[in-house]
């Protein structure tokens, strides 16, 4: 990606991004100033800043931390993060505590976050995810989220799949796909997500070497702060069609991978070109995952730019919003390898560096 050369031109400031996680804790060296905590709505507030599992805040660093401390500096560090929480296996008793994953995401939809980061999965579909996530969508929000962690037997994951929601696969240091990314349809990028440092746990002491999907999404999400710092005018659509437009593969880009869908993501390419088309602002780049008309310009409907009442929830039988599916701890969130990792100042920028991909070819139809 080469972030130093990236960051002459955008450091994400200005643009922030809504982690949907198991909290983040904004006292680490890496987020001391970065979290925006009075941001979060009251309704959707327990435990935002509570990690106990140390996920959430990994993600949230390699998305806008600083390094300050010897921390881990994420890819966008001009950005500011705003923190939610949503319940995962071992937070079952407090689950009537906390907002279901649909209101949070509704929540996120009224405020001034550009970009959803969504690094967990789930098995199951709800009606009322799928609602919130349009009305989300109809709000101008980028939503970017975790594929799975099951390979190429696996299937990919909620809220991933749902329309609107961006899917991010894995890839190694050689830019192939990582074994352990699930195989989709609904793959749109990859991104990193092999031995990136994140927290080992909640006591936020060590971090560990961790592979899976949820970090390369959150470096989706930095791709996307990069692009929109630089570019504050553009819509959702006009900073993801650039994406696609740049994504590096070796492919047709009307023939997205089954693996890495439309490519590795690359926004230094966006940054660089100043003549770059972002094309219409109304327009939905991912038209035929989503069903929408290409010709025709994707605007709010009557059905999705209002809010339903305080007493929708997603309660649906097998929601992917339920406290034992919602979050870090789904295959769609990576797991820690227990090797421990030393980051230091010379070495405390999350990036793969390197021009070049050895590009794995692999249409969906494939």
């Amino acid at each position: 990606m080469g972030a130093d050369e990236i960051w002459k031109y955008s450091t994400g400031k200005g643009v922030k991004v809504a982690v949907i996680d198991s909290g983040v804790n904004p006292a680490t060296p890496s987020l001391k100033g970065q979290v925006l905590v009075n941001e979060v709505p009251k309704s959707v507030a327990y435990k935002a800043t509570e990690d106990d599992d140390g996920h959430g805040t990994g993600m949230a660093e390699i998305i806008a931390g600083t390094g300050a401390g010897g921390g881990v500096k994420g890819l966008a560090p001009g950005a500011k993060i705003i923190p939610y929480h949503v319940p995962y296996s071992t937070e079952t008793k407090y689950a009537a505590k906390f907002a279901d994953t649909a209101e949070v995401i509704r929540a996120v939809a009224n405020s001034d976050a550009k970009i959803i980061n969504m690094s967990f999965g789930g098995p199951y579909p709800s009606s009322d995810e799928e609602d919130a996530i349009k009305y989300a969508a109809s709000k101008g929000k980028l939503m970017f989220a975790a594929i799975g962690n099951g390979g190429e037997k696996g299937k990919g994951e909620y809220p991933a799949l749902y329309p609107y929601v961006v899917g991010v696969s894995a890839i190694d240091k050689s830019g192939t796909v990582a074994k352990f990314s699930t195989k989709s349809n609904y793959v749109d990028f990859a991104a990193p997500g092999v031995h990136i440092p994140g927290w080992c746990d909640g006591k936020f002491t060590q971090y560990c070497d961790t592979d899976g999907t949820s970090p390369a999404t959150a470096l989706a999400s930095a791709s996307a702060a990069l692009v929109w710092s630089v570019h504050p005018d553009w819509t959702a659509n006009q900073v993801l069609r650039t994406l696609i437009d740049t994504a590096g593969r070796s492919w047709g880009k009307n023939e997205p991978s089954t693996y890495l869908g439309y490519g590795i993501i690359r926004p230094r390419r966006v940054l660089i070109d100043k003549n770059i088309n972002p094309g219409p602002a109304h327009r939905d780049p991912l038209y035929a995952e989503n069903g929408t008309d290409p010709d025709e310009d994707v605007m709010a409907t009557p059905s999705l730019s209002v809010a339903p009442s305080s007493g929708a929830s997603a309660k649906d039988t097998g929601s992917s919003s339920g406290p034992t599916s919602a979050a870090a701890k789904d295959s769609g969130s990576g797991g820690s390898t227990q090797t421990w990792v030393i980051i230091g100042a010379a070495a405390a920028v999350l990036v793969i560096g390197g021009a070049g991909f050895a590009v794995l070819r692999a249409r969906r139809n494939a």
